[in-house]
């Protein structure tokens, strides 16, 4: 079995409400990310509509893929959840300005609810 390393920032939230679950995980040359809110760390509630929260997830994302040693850039895949999908045109345009000219592989789902009322969720997978 490929050994795991778990990957822990505090420039990103932490698991939520204390969840058994880690950031990321490195292992087998990718980072697997947890999903991420639009959250910012130590704080308990999320603000914000649709634009502000995708870009918050982006910080995350970030902070978390660094952490790992690799970037937004090396993404290769994906999941978007989101609350409506009536807010996939303005999530879509914060996604697309921090995913590059080479976008990643990606699925967008509705789901009827996430966490703290949430309207955005992303998880992803990234080169190391």
């Amino acid at each position: 079995m490929t050994d795991k390393t778990v990957v822990r920032t505090e420039a990103a939230p932490a698991p939520f409400q204390g969840a058994p679950y880690s950031q990321a995980i490195a292992a087998g040359g990718f980072a697997f990310v947890s999903g991420q809110l639009g959250l910012k760390p130590g704080d308990t509630a999320i603000s914000g509509g649709i634009e502000e929260q995708t870009e918050r997830v982006f910080a995350n994302l970030k902070a978390i893929l660094e952490e790992a040693g690799t970037s937004l850039e090396r993404l290769v895949k994906t999941t978007v959840f989101l609350q409506n999908l009536d807010d996939f045109q303005a999530m879509n345009g914060v996604y697309s300005r921090h995913v590059g000219e080479q976008p990643p592989a990606r699925s967008t789902v509705e789901v009827a609810q996430l966490p703290s009322g949430a309207l955005v969720e992303v998880e992803a997978i990234a080169i190391l």
